[in-house]
């Protein structure tokens, strides 16, 4: 089964709007795809596949054609902080106990 079938659409849609905004950022920096997937290090078929936004590609080559661009991703980061993740927080505070009782310590004979 093909990676896109079990994406849900937003990731999908996603992936696709990164693409382009790479294709964009790339043209109107002048280069073309050859010197960007050299740039990066793959083959230029790869490249076009990051520009199309596949969900195949590993991620460190999208990250990697944004830092050749000169793209910010801090946000993906800031996505990503702990400290910013509500549902985990949530989660957290729903698992503490009810009672916190100091642990027994066997008593010398």
């Amino acid at each position: 089964m093909p990676t896109s079938d079990v994406l849900p659409s937003r990731v999908r849609r996603s992936l696709v709007e990164l693409g382009r905004g790479i294709n964009v950022a790339r043209r109107r920096r002048k280069l073309t795809s050859a010197m960007m997937a050299e740039h990066i290090g793959v083959t230029r078929q790869t490249y076009r596949r990051v520009e199309q936004g596949e969900p195949s590609v590993a991620i460190g080559t999208y990250l990697m054609a944004m830092f050749v661009l000169g793209l910010e991703w801090s946000s993906l980061e800031r996505s990503t902080d702990p400290q910013a993740d509500d549902t985990g927080t949530a989660l957290g505070i729903a698992a503490l106990p009810q009672r916190v009782r100091p642990k027994r310590t066997p008593q010398p004979k």
